[in-house]
């Protein structure tokens, strides 16, 4: 066999095999440099983000946490209470017209009576006298007349006379037959007749004069006389008598009028209550209202308000406002106290927010809202009803708006806070 050199060449396989290891070691340790380079970038990157979230959620935990909801809206409708007495519809005293003694009555306290119903009798003897002396001198007037217009007729009777004689006289002295100073004698006694007439006519009219006047007297007096029976102005129950038999009745001729009898009519009732000005604008005549009293647990009078002051007092600042209520059994009682539920119609939605929301500031009442997400905003409200627990907003907030539940008293308007809802549980 033939012998080889130790100084043989390598081929050209060993060569390609040689530079495809060294290739791929070149690779294996690229690949491992980006591998570790990725690694390294991660780690980095993992530990920025770690440092991040640390400081935005230290920066979190310094802003104050503070529940926030939104304010619930109210009721359309707004129904105050408010105290009144009860009032007869018609309340009047009865007096006397006629003075004299109390005769007899008829109705005391309690009776129900209709309009006029008698209620008693007065006994006025001077009044009486004055109706009989009344109806003579009318008679004598009569009289007078009688005798003036029959001396009328006897003048008219003379004047005729007279104008005859003298106009025939007239005739007799054109013609020359009698003197001219006769005739003018006869012309002025026909003068002096028709004067006379003319007197006479005077006497008559003054005599129908004074018949008209003893008529006028005369029936007057009779008016007064018929007031010695007193009778009820309406119909009505009788709530006070302040007379008996055989008292003194006076008219107020010569001093105060007495009140006989005190009269209301109770068929319907009148209260009257003061609407707070918050409300006045929206109570007007004709809103539903019910009344209740403390005797009658559980009864709901049914009424309507019917009219008002139209003017503010300006000491209570408040309107004076009529209810009327129906009484057909009688059960609603004069003079009474009771309670007045007036349903008003709301202006304007109005919201409710609990008592805590609430901040009394020197510059006047403030509710806290979130805006922007994180910062504070102080809102001016107007209040409205008390609930106890909740407070009635009329104006300054919207539905929409975020109420701050129970704002520290330093807070300002723009502080920064962290937000969360009222049922909700703030984030550790």
């Amino acid at each position: 066999m033939p012998e080889t050199t130790a100084t043989e060449k390598p081929t050209g396989t060993d060569s390609a095999r040689a530079f495809s290891r060294a290739l791929k070691l070149v690779v294996v340790f690229l690949l491992a440099a980006v591998i570790v380079g990725a690694v390294i970038l991660w780690g980095i990157d993992a530990r920025i983000k770690a440092a991040a979230s640390v400081k935005q959620e230290t920066l979190d935990l310094a802003l104050p946490v503070v529940a926030v909801a939104h304010p619930r809206v109210g009721a359309l409708e707004n129904e105050i209470v408010l105290p009144g007495n009860i009032q007869a519809f018609i309340d009047s005293p009865v007096s006397a017209r006629a003075s004299g003694y109390l005769k007899q009555w008829y109705a005391d306290i309690g009776a129900r009576v209709k309009a006029g119903q008698t209620l008693a009798i007065i006994d006025a003897p001077e009044l009486d006298q004055q109706v009989r002396q009344a109806q003579a001198a009318l008679e004598e007037a009569k009289s007078a007349l009688d005798m003036a217009l029959a001396n009328l007729r006897q003048g008219e009777a003379n004047e005729e006379l007279a104008r005859v004689t003298a106009t025939r006289w007239k005739n007799l002295v054109g013609k020359g037959v009698v003197s001219r100073q006769e005739n003018d004698q006869y012309q002025a006694q026909y003068q002096a007749q028709a004067a006379n007439v003319e007197a006479l006519k005077k006497a008559v009219a003054s005599a129908n004069g004074s018949i008209a006047s003893a008529e006028a007297n005369l029936g007057r007096l009779k008016e007064l006389q018929g007031y010695e029976t007193v009778k009820a102005p309406f119909d009505g129950v009788i709530t006070a008598r302040n007379t008996d038999i055989g008292a003194l009745v006076n008219a107020g001729t010569t001093g105060p009028m007495q009140e006989l009898f005190h009269i209301g009519s109770i068929s319907k009732l009148r209260v009257f209550v003061n609407v707070p000005q918050i409300y006045s604008q929206n109570a007007v005549p004709g809103i539903a209202a019910e009344l209740t009293l403390a005797e009658l647990p559980g009864r709901r009078f049914r009424g309507k308000l019917v009219r008002t002051s139209e003017a503010m007092d300006a000491g209570t600042r408040t309107l004076l406002a009529e209810v009327d209520f129906d009484n057909p059994t009688g059960e609603l009682r004069p003079g009474a106290y009771g309670q007045v539920h007036l349903t008003i119609p709301a202006g304007a939605p109005s919201m409710i927010v609990p008592v805590g929301a609430v901040l009394f500031r020197s510059e006047g009442l403030r509710v806290g809202v979130v805006r922007d997400g994180d910062k504070a905003d102080l809102i001016p409200v107007i209040l409205g009803k008390d609930y106890g627990t909740e407070v009635e907003v009329l104006s300054g907030l919207k539905p929409t708006d975020l109420v701050i539940m129970n704002p520290p008293d330093s807070l300002t308007t723009g502080a920064a806070m962290r937000p969360v809802q009222a049922n909700a549980t703030p984030r550790k």
